[in-house]
C-alpha cells in the first residue's frame, strides 16, 4: 500500500451568486471542485500538482491535511483518514500556505517556534537540535529575535518553512510556496527542498503555478482540471507534448550569401544572425545542427527552447482548462 492513497474523491461546494437588482434573495450555485480523483503517492516522493485557478489543488491539499471532509470518496496517508484521525494526523504533517502564515506577526520568530514546541509537545533536546538544523540550512541564525512583521516575504516564506518542519513531519504541502518571491529567494527556497527530501525522506505535495519550480524540484507531476485528473507522470514526457516550437539563431565566419534547409523550418535574418524556428517532432535538432555545421564555419549559434509556461498555457489550451 502507497503512503498516501486517494480513491475517487468528491467534493462540493454551495456558493451564493450576486444578488441581481430588484431580487430579494441570492441564488445559489453548486459548484463542483474535486469529480472523483485518484492517485497515490510513495514515501519520499516529490510531487508536483498543477493546474490553473479553480482546478481544484487546494480543495484536495485541504481534504488531505484534514482541514476539509470530502463529500465521498476514501484517503489514507500512512493508515489514517485525515479528517477523523485529526490530532493524531497534524502530528505528522506540515502545511505552509502562500498567502497565509502560521506565525506571529508581532512577536519575534523564536517566540513563535517556541510556542510551537509546546503545541507540538517536542523535548527540548529535539526541539533544540532540529531548530539548529533548520536555521542553518536557512540561514534564519540573525533573524531569530526579529518579529516576523519586520522580515521580508523571502525572509517570511523561510521562517514559515521553518516552523512547518520543526516537529518533523512525514509530508510537507506546499501551497505556492515562493509566490511574490524574488530569483535569488527561489532559487534558496528550492535547494533547501531538495536538502530536505534528500536528508529527512521527507514526503512533498507542491502546488503552484511557477513552473521553473516544478522542473526544478518534481521528478512526477499532476495536471488537474475542472476537478479532475488529466495527466499524471514525468514532467519531461508531459512537455514533450507541448514542446513544438524551437528556436536556433546562428552566425557563420565568414558570413554566407543562403542557408539550404527543409520546408519545415522556417528561415529569416537580422542583421549577420541567421533565424531558424522548426519543429523536432518534424526536424530533429541534431540533424538540424548537422545542416548548419554543413552550411560553413559557425562563430555564435543559441538554441532556445519554447520558454515552459507557454508550454504549460498549450496545454491548458488544449485541455479546454
Amino acid at each position: 500500500m502507497s503512503y498516501i492513497e486517494v480513491r475517487d474523491l468528491r467534493k462540493t461546494f454551495t456558493v451564493r451568486k450576486k444578488r441581481e437588482k430588484g431580487s430579494l434573495f441570492r441564488e445559489r450555485e453548486t459548484v463542483e471542485a474535486l469529480k472523483g480523483i485518484s492517485f497515490s503517492v510513495e514515501q519520499g516522493e516529490l510531487l508536483g500538482y498543477i493546474g490553473p485557478n479553480g482546478a481544484g489543488k487546494s480543495t484536495t491539499v485541504k481534504i488531505l491535511s484534514g482541514i476539509l471532509t470530502p463529500d465521498s470518496g476514501t484517503v489514507s496517508v500512512n493508515g489514517r483518514v485525515p479528517w477523523e484521525n485529526r490530532k493524531e494526523h497534524v502530528r505528522h504533517i506540515g502545511v505552509v500556505f502562500g498567502q497565509r502564515s502560521q506565525l506571529w506577526w508581532d512577536v519575534p520568530l523564536l517566540d513563535s517556534y517556541s510556542l510551537l514546541k509546546d503545541i507540538y509537545r517536542l523535548p527540548e533536546a529535539d526541539y533544540t537540535s532540529r531548530l539548529k538544523e533548520l536555521t542553518e540550512a536557512l540561514e534564519l541564525g540573525g533573524l531569530l529575535r526579529t518579529p516576523l512583521r519586520l522580515l521580508s516575504l523571502g525572509q517570511r516564506m523561510r521562517a514559515e518553512l521553518c516552523g512547518s518542519l520543526l516537529h518533523r513531519p512525514e509530508l510537507l504541502f506546499l501551497d505556492e510556496p515562493t509566490i511574490g518571491l524574488d530569483a535569488v529567494s527561489k532559487l534558496a527556497l528550492r535547494d533547501f527542498l531538495l536538502w530536505e527530501n534528500r536528508e529527512h525522506g521527507t514526503t512533498i505535495l507542491l502546488t503552484t503555478h511557477d513552473m521553473e519550480d516544478i522542473a526544478a524540484l518534481c521528478p512526477r507531476v499532476m495536471v488537474l482540471g475542472h476537478g479532475q485528473k488529466l495527466f499524471d507522470g514525468d514532467l519531461q514526457d508531459l512537455l514533450r507534448r507541448f514542446d513544438t516550437t524551437r528556436t536556433v539563431t546562428v552566425r557563420y565566419e565568414p558570413d554566407i550569401s543562403a542557408l539550404s534547409l527543409p520546408e519545415s523550418a522556417a528561415v529569416s535574418r537580422s542583421g549577420s544572425d541567421w533565424i531558424i524556428s522548426y519543429a523536432p517532432d518534424q526536424l530533429p535538432t541534431a540533424q538540424l545542427i548537422s545542416l548548419l555545421q554543413d552550411a560553413g564555419s559557425i562563430r555564435e549559434m543559441t538554441l532556445q527552447p519554447e520558454n515552459i509556461d507557454h508550454l504549460i498555457a498549450a496545454m491548458y489550451r488544449e485541455m479546454d482548462l
